[in-house]
């Protein structure tokens, strides 16, 4: 590509590089040049453009960005027209942006004229928000380049695992003291949380803070629910604990206790027997799930209402970016000095 200051008389089919607006006269920055705006030019007393001339081999930025954007769209995921050098990538469904950053991270290492953006992976979004974007920085690309980004990229890299109507069946225990308050408190946060994915609380129980009394508890909630969630009236402190013990009593399993994100320490996930075969997740929520603001509880819960699979390895890797921000219901905020982490 060519670009500088052109003679306006040779100007034809050329890129105009910035706007012009003078005499009456109004272009617009990336307008193609064609005769009858070269008359205009000369009439407005504009004898030179700024502007870009396209050689063999070059793409147009637009059909560049709609090329990669085109490789990189996944399940659930459709393109915008392109325009000034953008195609933008939408979802088709509420879920969870997924990203393969590898394949992002490769294709703006290619050239410097080529740039891919997206969201957050796991990051929920609603049908028709916006989910990546790939720029074109120049008026085109050398044609070899975008051939080396197309070949880089795996197709579907951006997708939208769409989120389940799944029933939730929610125990909750019970200790002298517990406010019947922050129980009905804690129902009306969960069911802002699964409204987005279109869940819903299936089953409710409250049973004693007694490892009997919740095995019992949790073998009715999972009868007709596709994910258990126990919030316990005391956290979690022990694999031998009262919630951990009353999972396996059930003849469920513990796959990990304890994850690096803050708020959401205390966060137990495990699995629960339906008939005739199969199994469901099941939660021991973290004290912080009872707060509307972001917690390690999202983390979970939101992949698993979309279906996706939260194993002991995944919890490991939620550490970079697992330190979030002080939620106001927090007994006892972090501190120097503070080494009480019971409240997670």
């Amino acid at each position: 590509m060519k670009f500088g200051r052109l003679a306006v008389a040779n100007g034809e089919g050329a890129i105009l590089a910035h706007a012009i607006r003078q005499s009456g006269l109004a272009l617009r920055k990336g307008e193609v040049l064609d005769a009858a705006q070269i008359d205009a030019l000369r009439a407005a007393g504009i004898q030179t453009v700024i502007a870009a001339t396209l050689e063999p081999g070059d793409i147009h930025e637009d059909e560049a960005a709609r090329r990669l954007a085109a490789r990189l769209a996944g399940d659930n995921v459709r393109l915008e027209r392109a325009f000034t050098g953008r195609c933008n990538l939408l979802a088709e469904a509420s879920g969870l942006v997924l990203v393969a950053a590898d394949v992002i991270g490769a294709v703006n290492a290619i050239d410097e004229a080529i740039t891919v953006a997206t969201l957050t992976p796991y990051h929920p979004v609603a049908a028709g928000e916006m989910v990546a974007t790939v720029k074109i920085i120049p008026f085109s690309v050398p044609g070899d380049a975008l051939a080396r980004a197309l070949a880089g990229s795996v197709a579907g890299a951006v997708r939208v695992a769409p989120f389940r109507p799944m029933r939730i069946g929610v125990v909750s225990t019970l200790l002298p003291g517990l406010k019947p308050s922050v129980v009905a408190k804690t129902l009306l946060v969960l069911e802002a949380r699964l409204a987005m994915a279109g869940a819903t609380i299936a089953t409710e129980i409250r049973a004693r803070h007694e490892t009997g009394a919740l095995v019992e508890a949790i073998q009715v909630a999972a009868r007709d629910a596709d994910l258990v969630i126990v919030f316990g009236a005391s956290a979690i402190t022990d694999r031998r604990d009262v919630i951990p013990s009353a999972i396996l009593g059930a003849g469920g399993i513990v796959e990990h206790l304890g994850m690096p994100v803050d708020p959401g320490n205390l966060l137990l996930l495990g699995a629960l027997p339906v008939a005739p075969d199969g199994s469901i997740p099941v939660i021991g929520a973290p004290g912080c799930a009872r707060s509307p603001k972001e917690n390690g509880f999202d983390f979970v819960l939101r992949r698993l209402l979309a279906g996706i699979g939260v194993t002991s390895a995944d919890l490991r890797g939620m550490g970079v970016g697992g330190l979030l921000n002080e939620i106001v219901t927090r007994p006892q905020p972090r501190a120097p000095g503070d080494t009480d982490t019971n409240h997670g």
